[in-house]
């Protein structure tokens, strides 16, 4: 096996001799990438692609390097350096030079690999992009994040649609089907839907998985033909799908030590019409195994135990892999090598495959079991056959549970020693190796029904005593904590129980499920015999801890028994809040990293350790409101020595009070459903219950009576109002009436004393008294009257005012309308004048291809030009050569020509039609043939040329009278016409030669045939133009009308509402 260490270099080879993969392992080169610093540090692979070619591939590390590897060639080359760890990449797009890479940073980029350039830059995603698919054609592309899936346009690099979710169910994994327009979405409810690629419209949905698999999908693989669909996920079962007859027709167990798969992928095979058989099984123990589906063998395998693949990628071709180690290196399998001993017997291993049968049976006929031994067939079921096959099994290496063994394939032991050396886990594999310690069931259907009972009465105020700033964050706190109230009662009364829960929530605030089953972990197994006391603090823990620092540190001890400072104070705030208020995020971490790695009493002995740490600024405090601040906020504490600490201590501590004896050892939560939690007191739990039941129903009818109470009270404040109104009035008329009766009563006892010395003006006395009363009546009518009169003009002023405020509505409303009618105004205004735009860019075009059109003939007519000065040129040679011969005949035909070139004038004014083509090339060919007479002729001497003008009189006479419409077109005119005019004069020019050789001076020919031929093409060129803007006029009016067709399909289109996949 051939190594090639990448370094610092940019491009080289990646082997420098021929490679020869060996059969037992089929690697072509390992490649690695180590720096060139003076401490050398390997930059490990994250992704690799291939091609479409399959013979190109990329890969890229954690520091950002993307190489591209040409297996054909023997190159690689550093294309990119993005600065970041890439975690998704694909490079079959259909401009082959160009690679898409999802950066850490949540964004996409393409990059070309020839020019080394950023092609685009694409945004959108809120959490990291861990997988990208191509469609066949290159042209779209889907990005898969945990929260969301979006579909992006290649050739413009615009997001088309985004598939948004609820937050409770998640995104395993959308994908295109292999050349096909299929679109399949996969979610972590085990729910799977296909959809449209063009429409976006959903076309089927595969039924739920059997009850009885108890699997949650996780990795997907799919047929070049896009028929069968594999998926797996956390087990040992390899569940197989009919994509056209949407059911599960196979279920495939692989052996016990497999426990989870880690990836699917299908080998291609050239011969196979894409109906792939291999399957590609990678598992937790970095080992991928091929597999026949059919025949149920085991062809191959690649990797071990000592040298584990984190992932794979094979060609499209099938005719290498890629594979990335578990310790960052690159390896390039051949196919062809591993695939050589394909017939010798397999090694040893243990398949099941049961077949769905065609008609529809229970879902436990899917169920699969792992025996070894020969082939057995199960017994015949009255509803249907289920056909197995079993291979044959190792009998000798047989899978046996360790303790430290976890269910991820990691162990115990070799995680604690790694915590040693390092001092914390890796950040970025922290909370897998928490969930593998913690033993995590992940019972997605029992926190469902946790959570469907909705927010719990004891924490519909949290935010009231918690005020916390992120709803998101406290929405969550409330769901958790109302999951373990409905999970246990006494969970509903726990006062500290958002103070332990909260640095949980906070870390896996977007893992729900995850979350609760780490709070209720901790709480079954590091929160041991904590409510035996209940509703008190734990005395029986605080106990423990005590006696262990009375043991290691007494003079601490007796501080705070001497300053009144018990266990309540000094160890029960740091255990309820799980020292979430004394420490940083990161020392918290690094705490509960040693935590859950070790038995339940490592958190007890956490606490001693941070007062033993803590002890000379706790044996300085005096007041207990310093004890208090202290244990209540941070302190300049090193947690690594704390740590350490709790190692001595347990270590040290005799076994007599030793936590270890008290607690238990640790237990993880029971797969399916989660355990009864009742270690608490019931009677008390049930009476503080009955109890509050009974305070509320109290409160309830308190609220009720108060309610009747104050409507009754205001009822009685009400008639309390009116009554004393009236009284008012009524002792307003009391007043009055007073006040008349002593005006009476002392004119009774006037007219008593006048009677008898004013007997004779008693008549008076008794007028003057009725006038008295009368005025008395009319002042209380008049009163009565005013009052009236102001309740009238009370009612007056409101009714003005209704008016006011209805003219004032009336008012705005017209103003609106009118505002209404100028926005109306201006929305016409800018309508015509965008249609008025489009109809001046339309105009502008047609300009424009009427100016294309008209240069194009312009062209045209210049090259005509220059053929008839080609002409005319070569003419003008013929006849300088027999120009000295001929003199005495060139003047009889010179006279004749300039009476031809009159006519032919006479004639151009007529000669405007088509219909003249045919006749004047008649003309042309009898005057070439004429023409080519005269020069045979030429040697007669002067007297034929003489006849020769006579003859050409008599020809033009008879042109006059037999003048007709020509229908010849204008490029087989020219064409024609070039061809006749080009080939008499090479027969010409030699002949001349020699006649002027031997015969010395002949009289010189005439310029006649040069003259007609010069009138006929200026006849041809003013038709030819005619001819051209006809054809333009037309080609005109055939835009113009596709232009408005073109329009109105826009129009239409743009009404049409396109069917969305989801928003």
């Amino acid at each position: 096996m051939q190594s090639t260490d990448l370094g610092s270099k940019e491009s080289g080879k990646i082997w420098h001799r021929k490679p020869s993969p060996a059969t037992r392992d089929g690697i072509i080169v390992n490649i690695i990438h180590n720096t060139s610093d003076y401490l050398p540090k390997v930059l490990r692979f994250l992704n690799v692609a291939f091609d479409s070619s399959g013979d190109c591939l990329i890969a890229g590390d954690h520091h950002g390097n993307i190489y591209v590897f040409d297996l054909c060639g023997n190159r690689f080359n550093l294309v990119q350096r993005t600065t970041q760890a890439c975690t998704a990449l694909a490079f079959n797009l259909h401009r082959k030079s160009e690679f898409l890479v999802a950066l850490a940073d949540y964004s996409i980029k393409c990059f070309d690999t020839v020019t080394k350039e950023l092609v685009s830059w694409m945004r959108g995603h809120e959490s990291s992009v861990f997988s990208i698919s191509v469609h066949g054609s290159g042209r779209y592309a889907i990005t898969t994040s945990s929260d969301t899936a979006q579909l992006w346009d290649l050739d413009t690099f615009q997001r088309k649609r985004k598939l948004n979710i609820l937050q409770s169910v998640g995104i395993q994994k959308v994908f295109f089907l292999p050349f096909s327009n299929t679109i399949l979405s996969c979610f972590k409810d085990n729910s799977i839907f296909a959809w449209e690629c063009d429409t976006l419209v959903c076309k089927y949905q595969l039924p739920a998985p059997p009850e009885s698999s108890n699997i949650l999908y996780k990795v997907f693989a799919v047929t070049r033909d896009g028929r069968i669909l594999a998926a797996g996920g956390k087990s040992n079962h390899i569940h197989l799908w009919c994509l056209e007859a949407k059911q599960l027709f196979r279920i495939i167990q692989m052996p016990t030590k497999v426990r989870a798969i880690r990836h699917l992928e299908f080998l291609p095979d050239s011969f196979d019409a894409g109906s792939n058989q291999v399957l590609g099984v990678l598992s937790q123990d970095g080992i991928m195994r091929f597999i026949n589906i059919q025949t149920c063998k085991l062809l191959f395998e690649i990797g071990s135990l000592d040298d584990g693949i984190s992932s794979s990628v094979i060609s499209p071709h099938g005719r290498y892999i890629a594979s990335i180690m578990e310790n960052g290196s690159l390896n390039i399998y051949s196919v062809q090598t591993l695939t050589k001993e394909i017939n010798k017997p397999p090694p040893p291993l243990v398949k099941v495959i049961e077949d769905l049968p065609k008609k529809k049976g229970n879902s436990g006929d899917l169920k699969v079991t792992v025996t070894s031994g020969r082939v057995q067939r199960p017994a015949k079921s009255r509803e249907s056959k289920i056909q197995t096959r079993i291979l044959k099994q190792d009998l000798t290496g047989s899978f046996e549970k360790k303790e430290n063994e976890l269910s991820d394939g990691l162990n115990k032991k070799r995680l604690q020693i790694l915590l040693k050396g390092y001092g914390e886990f890796p950040t970025k594999y922290r909370m897998f190796i928490w969930r593998s310690l913690l033993q995590l069931p992940e019972n997605h259907t029992a926190f469902s029904n946790l959570i469907d009972k909705g927010i719990h009465v004891a924490f519909l105020n949290l935010q009231k005593k918690y005020p916390i700033r992120s709803r998101k964050l406290l929405r969550v706190l409330q769901r958790t904590l109302s999951a373990l109230a409905h999970w246990s009662t006494i969970f509903s009364d726990t006062p500290y129980l958002p103070l332990l829960a909260f640095p949980f929530v906070k870390l896996f605030q977007n893992n729900q499920l995850i979350c609760f089953e780490v709070v209720a972990t901790l709480i079954i197994n590091w929160c041991q015999h904590w409510f035996e006391y209940f509703p008190n603090p734990p005395i029986n823990i605080l106990s423990m801890i005590e006696n262990v620092l009375a043991f290691h540190d007494k003079e601490l001890l007796q501080h705070f028994i001497n300053h009144d400072v018990t266990s309540q104070l000094y160890a029960w705030p740091l255990l309820e809040t799980v020292f979430s208020e004394v420490l940083t995020r990161e020392e918290w971490l690094k705490l509960f990293d040693n935590v859950f790695s070790n038995h339940p009493s490592f958190l007890l002995m956490t606490v001693v350790a941070y007062n033993v740490c803590s002890r000379a600024p706790l044996l300085n405090c005096k007041r207990k409101d310093d004890f208090e601040y202290f244990f209540h906020h941070r302190n300049n504490l090193d947690i690594s020595a704390v740590i350490r600490e709790v190692y001595r201590l347990l270590d040290t501590t005799p076994t007599d009070i030793h936590p270890d004896n008290m607690l238990d050892a640790f237990v993880a939560l029971t797969k399916g459903q989660y355990p009864v939690f009742n270690q608490y007191p019931k009677f008390i739990v049930d009476y503080q219950t009955q109890e509050r039941e009974r305070i509320r129903n109290d409160e309830l009818d308190y609220l009720r009576e108060r309610q009747a109470v104050e409507d009754m009270q205001a009822e009685v404040d009400q008639q309390r109002v009116e009554d004393e109104a009236w009284y008012q009035k009524q002792e307003l008329l009391r007043r009055a009436e007073e006040t008349r009766r002593e005006i009476l009563l002392q004119e009774e006892e006037k007219m008593i004393q006048q009677r008898q010395r004013l007997a004779a003006v008693r008549r008076e006395l008794k007028v003057k008294e009725m006038h008295l009363q009368d005025a008395a009546r009319r002042r209380l009518l008049q009163l009565q009257q005013d009052q009236r009169e102001m309740e009238l003009r009370r009612l007056d002023d409101e009714i003005e005012r209704k008016v006011r405020m209805r003219d004032g509505e009336i008012a705005a409303t017209a103003k609106d309308l009118e505002m209404r009618h100028l926005e109306l105004e201006s929305q016409k205004r800018l309508y015509e004048k965008n249609l008025s735009r489009n109809q001046e860019a339309v105009a502008k075009e047609m300009r424009e291809n009427a100016d294309a059109y008209r240069q194009k003939a312009d062209l045209e007519e210049h090259m005509f030009h220059r053929l008839i000065g080609t002409d005319q040129t070569q003419n003008q040679k013929i006849h300088k050569l027999i120009e000295e011969n001929l003199a005495k005949a060139e003047q009889a035909c010179l006279n004749t020509d300039w009476r031809i070139q009159a006519l032919h004038k006479q004639r151009c004014s007529d000669l405007h039609r088509n219909e003249c083509y045919q006749e004047i090339a008649k003309l042309l060919r009898k005057n070439r043939k004429k023409e080519m007479e005269v020069l045979n002729a030429m040697m007669e001497g002067e007297a034929k040329k003489w006849e020769e003008a006579e003859e050409k009189d008599f020809h033009l006479k008879s042109e006059k009278k037999t003048a007709a419409l020509s229908d010849a077109s204008r490029r087989w005119f020219l064409e024609k016409e070039i061809h006749d005019a080009q080939h008499p004069c090479d027969k010409v020019v030699p002949k001349c030669r020699d006649e002027q050789v031997a015969s010395g001076c002949l009289p010189r020919t005439s310029q006649l045939n040069d003259i007609s031929e010069m009138e006929s093409l200026t006849q041809i060129s003013l038709n030819q133009r005619k001819m051209h803007w006809d054809a333009m006029e037309q080609d005109l009016m055939e835009r113009v009308r596709n232009l408005r067709q073109r329009l109105a399909t826009q129009a239409q289109n743009r009404c049409q509402t396109p069917h969305l996949l989801a928003t």
